[in-house]
């Protein structure tokens, strides 16, 4: 078979196999899946000093986080109150193992369709390569929404903001151009000139 045939058939296998994002991310946590590459090693040192770096350079006192996933990136945090939503409802009770004995950091599932930002809102909220897997449209209108409701004064996210070009090889990575998404009111900073891609992009209300 031809590499294009070959690759074709390979896609249209995935996306017949792919449950949806949410689906899709409770399955391989249920089944002892992680979150990823970037939540441990050099890639998640990184984002941790510079979000840490952050909320001390801004006097941050609470944060919010959506998309806590496994708490690998967590464990290098320095939060001084923390509130983490997952989509997995395992994902949230290994997190809420890990840290049983740290009482400021708290765990809750993330249910879109019937989330009330306003009953969490932070000083922060926080976004750390989770946009890219929420594949449907109409989630991710929802995630983008709750992102900024939750946040009194900054948002901050590490994402790539480019349109996707993968061709939907991978149904559960779907890219975009997230910038041109941010609720009115927020203006939009690099919190890192210096960042490798994905980029750390910060939101300040003014």
């Amino acid at each position: 078979m031809p590499f294009q045939a070959l690759q074709r058939f390979l896609t249209a296998l995935r996306r017949a196999r792919y449950p949806g994002s949410l689906a899709y991310w409770e399955r391989r946590y249920a089944g002892g899946g992680h979150s990823g590459s970037g939540s441990s090693g050099r890639l998640a040192r990184y984002k941790a000093e510079v979000v840490n770096q952050f909320m001390l350079k801004q006097q941050i006192q609470t944060i919010v986080e959506l998309g806590c996933g496994d708490g690998q990136q967590l464990q290098l945090g320095r939060y001084p109150e923390y509130t983490g939503f997952d989509v997995s409802p395992s994902a949230v009770q290994r997190c809420r193992t890990i840290f049983h004995d740290h009482p400021s950091l708290h765990f809750e599932v993330y249910e879109p369709e019937t989330f009330i930002p306003d009953r969490h809102r932070a000083d922060m909220s926080l976004s750390l390569e989770v946009l890219f897997h929420i594949t449907e449209d109409h989630l991710y209108k929802l995630y983008m929404e709750h992102l900024f409701a939750l946040a009194r004064r900054y948002v901050v996210v590490f994402a790539p903001n480019e349109a996707d070009a993968t061709g939907g090889y991978f149904p559960h990575v779907k890219f975009r151009e997230f910038t041109g998404d941010v609720a009115q009111g927020w203006v939009a900073r690099p919190a890192d000139q210096s960042a490798p891609r994905p980029q750390f992009f910060g939101f300040f209300l003014f």
